[in-house]
């Protein structure tokens, strides 16, 4: 199965990663990481994870496609495609359409007490 970590890691966290999978030679896995949870939210609403569940697995949408599959209007859901293009959860295909390449989405950071 295809999966991506959505966390919350610091900037040592991810370089330390970064140098485990250049040590090791291969792959540690697909992150996307943001620096606090509160960039996580605002980045990861509730209508822009709706985007995310309908095209896990799904392979290439347009973005016409992607509205019809969350019951949302097209200008709603581009503006949401655009900003999960930006944080680089989605990717755009040669021929305009948007994937999400994973099959799984696994989210991973702890809240701790202040």
């Amino acid at each position: 199965m295809n999966t991506v970590v959505i966390g919350v890691f610091s900037r040592e966290e991810a370089n330390a990663r970064f140098m485990r999978a250049l040590e090791k030679g291969k792959p540690q896995g697909a992150y996307r990481s943001f620096e606090s949870t509160a960039e996580l939210w605002r980045t990861l609403s509730p209508k822009r994870w709706d985007v995310l569940k309908a095209m896990t697995g799904a392979g290439a949408l347009s973005l016409r496609e992607v509205a019809r599959r969350v019951g949302r209007d097209v200008k709603g859901v581009h503006t949401d495609v655009h900003a999960l293009l930006n944080a680089g959860l989605l990717d755009k295909t040669g021929d305009g359409k948007i994937i999400f390449p994973f099959d799984a989405v696994h989210v991973d950071f702890v809240l701790q007490a202040a």
